[in-house]
């Protein structure tokens, strides 16, 4: 059964058609990266399959009908990281990834050993142990990035969607970031983020989607989706890319040179 599987979706915000026709197939264990220009409808798609913006079509999370299904039981299901990181109370950081446990226990009930368990291993993974203690609202961008990153990984849900989650971070950080989702995709759960970084998409994701005016124009292997024709007509860049060893790299080069521009 697929995590997610997504037919004929349609979305539009201010009252203009933002998704056209998607279909979208997630399977247990993938890592997928939606890709493509600002604008293309990454955030909207991801949004659209949590029920946060009005679409039409059909969205199935494990095979249950998303606009059937009550709050709870769905955050059970589907965990999410928002491109906004503001967090608006002054708790720790060890309560803010805690809350991820909420739709595991009732809303006084106080946590399990199952749960302590959960915290612990997401505050690990995101290398934020030493920072369990301090106030959520007091910590730099990039350290409330991965506090949020952590509460969705505590959730433990299925499905993981993320909307730009390497944003804000350094270098090391989106690296291991990356691993994470690479090794929970290993272990079964399917995790879909929006990315601009065609380097890390290409050498982490299984599988790339690439939207382009609200449609999906490539699926599949990161070697078939990031071709130079591809990269040129929807990015409107020239890149580097190349097989390695490691992986696929891709590097853009300079933006794409117009018609125009050819013939003089």
């Amino acid at each position: 059964m697929s995590r997610l599987a997504v037919s004929n979706l349609a979305a539009s915000l201010g009252g203009n058609r933002v998704l056209k026709d998607i279909a979208l197939d997630v399977g247990p264990g993938e890592f997928v990266g939606l890709i493509g220009p600002n604008g293309a409808g990454k955030s909207t798609l991801l949004r659209a399959c949590l029920g946060l913006v009005p679409s039409s079509g059909d969205i199935l999370i494990d095979g249950q009908d998303l606009r059937r299904m009550a709050p709870q039981d769905l955050a059970r299901h589907v965990s999410y990281v928002a491109q906004d990181r503001d967090i608006a109370w002054p708790i720790t950081v060890e309560a803010l990834v805690d809350l991820g446990r909420q739709p595991h226990r009732g809303a006084f009930a106080r946590p399990t050993e199952g749960d302590r368990a959960a915290v612990e291993a997401a505050l690990e993974r995101m290398d934020i142990i030493a920072l369990r203690a301090r106030r959520a609202t007091d910590l730099s961008g990039g350290e409330k990035a991965r506090v949020l990153i952590a509460r969705a990984l505590a959730q433990q849900a299925g499905l993981l969607l993320a909307d730009e989650p390497v944003a804000g971070l350094d270098p090391a950080h989106q690296l291991a970031l990356m691993q994470v989702f690479r090794d929970l995709a290993r272990h079964g759960t399917s995790v879909v983020a929006s990315m601009h970084d065609l380097g890390l998409a290409a050498r982490w994701c299984d599988r790339l989607v690439l939207l382009e005016g609200g449609r999906i124009v490539a699926d599949g292997p990161p070697a078939t989706v990031l071709t130079a024709d591809l990269l040129r007509r929807v990015y409107g860049i020239e890149a580097y890319v190349t097989e390695t060893g490691g992986g696929l790299v891709v590097q853009p080069t300079r933006l794409a040179q117009t018609k125009n521009e050819q013939q003089n």
